[in-house]
């Protein structure tokens, strides 16, 4: 059996647990519906307009957050780790702002911007930033010194040497970095809509459970589980295309 069906399988008896369970008594079926009223409340909120807004705002936040997130973690990444001395005067600050929990940052957004999309998309961005940053740095700093002295020796400015020397050695550790700020990106835009109240799937799980929907909340929970699959999958996509050329790639695809 391959390994898809395995995983389909584990799906498949993880949902028959969650149908029996409540039915037999084991959990209060008030609490933990069985999965066929789950999936009956997904199908009967799928048919509505605002289900499809919902998920259309969680997306967008998300998308926006991570790639201003990127964006900003590579450039900022690549210039303090080619300058040593950019990098010693802001590790400091670096490494007391980082700890910061995204989530702590709720009443300032709040307070700076309401409960709209832009204050989520802060949040995320605060949080994903981190996890491209250090892995830039690292990227920059595994740079092999003797092939940064050789390009110093023939001459190479700084320019030709981020990009033909620093970058292809970097480039490994920003899919990384990418990939672990998607799952982070998504976990931070569903909690500011939770906590803060702009629209998206966050929102409406509160408004659900403010309602004692619980088989609604079970599904809106489902879709942002799905939403998290299909952000994995679509980062190990581009990791594979971007980095086809690198050995660890080239030996998981062989396997």
């Amino acid at each position: 059996m391959n390994r898809t069906a395995l995983s389909l399988l584990g799906l498949a008896t993880f949902a028959a647990i969650g149908e029996v369970a409540p039915r037999i008594g084991l959990v209060p079926a008030a609490y933990a519906p069985p999965t066929s009223r789950i999936a009956v409340a997904l199908a009967d909120e799928a048919a509505t307009g605002r289900f499809w807004l919902a998920l259309r705002d969680t997306v967008l936040t998300w998308a926006l957050g991570l790639a201003i997130a990127v964006v900003a973690g590579v450039v900022i990444g690549v210039l303090l780790g080619a300058v040593p001395v950019l990098w010693a005067v802001s590790s400091s600050t670096v490494e007391f702002l980082r700890p910061i929990p995204s989530v702590a940052l709720i009443p300032l957004v709040v307070v700076l911007y309401g409960s709209t999309i832009r204050s989520t998309v802060v949040l995320v961005v605060y949080a994903a930033f981190w996890q491209v940053l250090l892995q830039v740095l690292h990227g920059v700093a595994d740079v092999d010194p003797v092939a940064r002295d050789t390009a110093r020796v023939y001459g190479l400015g700084r320019w030709a040497r981020v990009r033909y020397l620093v970058w292809p050695t970097a480039l490994p550790y920003v899919v990384t970095g990418v990939r672990l700020a998607a799952s982070v990106a998504l976990i931070l835009a569903v909690t500011g809509e939770l906590v803060v109240g702009s629209p998206g799937l966050g929102k409406e799980i509160e408004v659900a459970r403010q309602s004692a929907a619980v088989p609604l909340v079970y599904a809106l929970v489902t879709v942002c589980g799905l939403l998290g699959v299909l952000a994995n999958v679509a980062t190990r996509a581009v990791e594979r295309r971007v980095l086809a050329w690198h050995a660890a790639v080239r030996t998981e695809v062989g396997t």
